[in-house]
């Protein structure tokens, strides 16, 4: 079922009816290297968290990067691609594949440059040739689907909450639905200038949501998304909104990664939250990453 407004979405939602039913985690995840020395033109066209004036330094970049790889490992197996040169924005690959058991989908990029990334036939031979993951192509579709991205998913219950932007329509959030095997989607309209929503919300092993309310068009879509978490549901301000923490991952049951700015943004309160609802917090020094408009969770792809 798809629904598109908080009434909606608070009616169709039924914890009975939908209780937890597969893993909340991912028991993989993929990252690709960043190669280029410039930042995407086009993408800044729609992304406010890039600022062409403010280019990356390559050297730290890259190490960031690495040591990103290397910090996730504690929790779970990481793979890292190389990154091409061509593709400015190829270390954010969770927007262009995702995964669920048995199957790789390839999503629908709203700009030409990052619809370069889609036709990786290394990436997709990992899947087929080493995974056996059917796959799951979106890249040439008539509309925009910008996977994980757009799309923040309570993997446990199987529900969906689609930002709808210039990254993301009504008919990419139809085709994710399909493609994820989601029981519920809630599709709703992004607060202008935002791109996606994973910079908005985080859901977290499905305990616990980092929302931020004002990058939700509507209020009482943001509101309807916090009542499923109750207590686990923090609100953000725009300023931490800004630093990018709604842009988490949990890839255990126990721990939520988190960018060094993200982290020191939190509040006292938030974090005892956050420990109420059995998590830990990891932080890892991204700053040159996030010159480029996304944060730690855009850099991961991950393995179900």
């Amino acid at each position: 079922m798809i629904v598109t407004d908080a009434a909606a979405f608070r009616a169709a939602f039924d914890p009975d009816r939908l209780p937890p039913r597969g893993p909340a985690t991912a028991r993989a995840a993929f990252l690709v290297a960043p190669a280029a020395d410039r930042l995407a033109t086009e993408s800044a066209r729609d992304n406010r968290y890039m600022d062409l004036a403010r280019q990356p330094d390559p050297g730290q970049l890259r190490a960031q990067h690495a040591e990103l790889a290397r910090r996730l490992s504690a929790d779970l197996p990481v793979v890292t691609f190389p990154g091409d040169p061509a593709c400015p924005d190829g270390m954010f690959p969770n927007n262009v594949f995702a995964t669920v058991p048995g199957r790789l989908i390839v999503g629908r990029m709203r700009h030409a440059v990052r619809r370069r990334e889609a036709e990786r036939a290394d990436i997709r031979g990992f899947f087929r040739a080493v995974l056996d993951y059917r796959e799951i192509d979106l890249s040439a579709a008539p509309f925009v689907a910008e996977l994980t991205g757009a799309l923040c998913i309570d993997r446990a219950r199987g529900i969906g909450y689609c930002g709808l932007s210039e990254r993301c329509d009504l008919a990419g959030a139809r085709a994710m639905h399909a493609a994820f095997g989601l029981r519920l989607t809630f599709a709703f309209p992004l607060a202008a200038g935002e791109y996606h929503a994973n910079v908005v919300l985080a859901i977290l092993a499905g305990r616990a949501a980092l929302i931020a309310p004002d990058g939700f068009a509507e209020p009482e879509d943001a509101a309807a998304i916090a009542a499923v978490y109750g207590d686990g549901a923090i609100r953000l301000d725009p300023e931490q909104k800004r630093r990018f923490a709604a842009n988490a991952i949990t890839l255990s049951g126990s721990r939520v990664w988190l960018s060094a700015a993200a982290d020191g943004s939190l509040r006292p309160e938030q974090r005892s939250r956050l420990s109420a609802c059995g998590f830990d917090l990891a932080a890892v020094d991204l700053g040159e990453v996030e010159k480029a408009g996304g944060s730690l969770r855009c850099c991961v792809a991950e393995i179900f």
